[in-house]
């Protein structure tokens, strides 16, 4: 990897760590998730990068992709949050996620978050991501849960937010052989319940798919938008302006123009906490990128 490439990767990460740390003690009992979700987005801009992806605040049984939609008035209570983040520059992405437990489940969490320490020991060229999620589900398992097993982690290129390779939750046979210069983001979930997630009917994230005709001028403007501006990177509906936007939006997912980011779920509604790290693999090992105070 370029050096220069390289220092995007570092920097992402560290603006996104920072983000975390200011974010985390104003996710309490009462608090908006509006407002959070608004906080953690405008401190990335501020800081000179862009987000990644909108600030997904999943709750309790939700595992992934809830983001606010642009006037909800939902506020915390007793619950498990977790507070997933995405920070780019020049779309070199980091990706990180800590869950804020509200109700009294810390085991839970922790099950989640030594899950990714252990995994992060043994991550170097030649590791097969089989090794990894047999490390994970071990871990999980070990503290009494289950991991969920059909969420993984992911690699991380230039404006993809998920790309190749999947790196499983659990023991496999066979997995993907990591070389150095690869960028993945390992995030072990812990849940409760039955160690499966499926597609919830709420969404408020969408992505770009491919340039397609439509006859709506307001469609033709917005898809010119989301073109240029997140290219191939996921973007929240509330971020959208002007006028007749929800239309708009509608005609371009019948379009095939875009597509959507679910809520991803616990099938039986159990709890799910998660924890996640961006890392580069080095030639004598990796580099957590995401990491509070990283001064490299």
């Amino acid at each position: 990897m370029e050096a220069e490439i390289l220092e995007k990767y570092r920097r992402a990460g560290r603006i996104l760590a920072e983000v975390l740390a200011e974010a985390r003690p104003k996710v309490e009992i009462g608090a908006s998730l509006l407002d959070v979700a608004n906080f953690v987005e405008d401190a990335i801009r501020c800081k000179g990068a862009l987000p990644a992806f909108p600030c997904n605040i999943s709750l309790d049984r939700n595992a992934a992709h809830y983001t606010p939609s642009p006037h909800d008035s939902s506020r915390f209570a007793e619950n498990m949050v977790k507070l997933d983040v995405g920070v780019h520059v020049d779309g070199y992405i980091a990706d990180a996620a800590i869950t804020i437990d509200l109700g009294g489940h810390d085991k839970q969490v922790e099950a989640s978050k030594s899950a990714l320490e252990a995994a992060l020991e043994i991550i170097r060229p030649g590791t097969d991501t089989a090794e990894i999620g047999k490390v994970i589900e071990d871990t999980i398992v070990g503290y009494g849960y289950k991991p969920v097993y059909n969420l993984t982690g992911h690699g991380l290129s230039r404006y993809l937010a998920h790309d190749e390779p999947a790196v499983p939750n659990r023991a496999m046979e066979r997995g993907t052989i990591l070389n150095e210069g690869d960028v993945i983001a390992i995030e072990p979930f812990a849940t409760n319940g039955s160690g499966r997630i499926s597609e919830a009917p709420i969404n408020e994230i969408y992505g770009f798919s491919a340039n397609r005709p439509v006859r709506l001028p307001a469609a033709r403007a917005l898809l010119k938008e989301i073109s240029e501006n997140y290219k191939t990177l996921p973007f929240a509906r509330r971020w959208l302006k002007g006028e007749r936007v929800e239309y708009a939006l509608m005609q371009l997912l019948r379009s095939g123009a875009l597509h959507r980011y679910p809520v991803l779920w616990e099938v039986e509604g159990a709890l799910v906490s998660q924890a996640e790290h961006t890392v580069v693999v080095l030639e004598t090992g990796c580099e957590v990128t995401t990491k509070y105070g990283n001064s490299i």
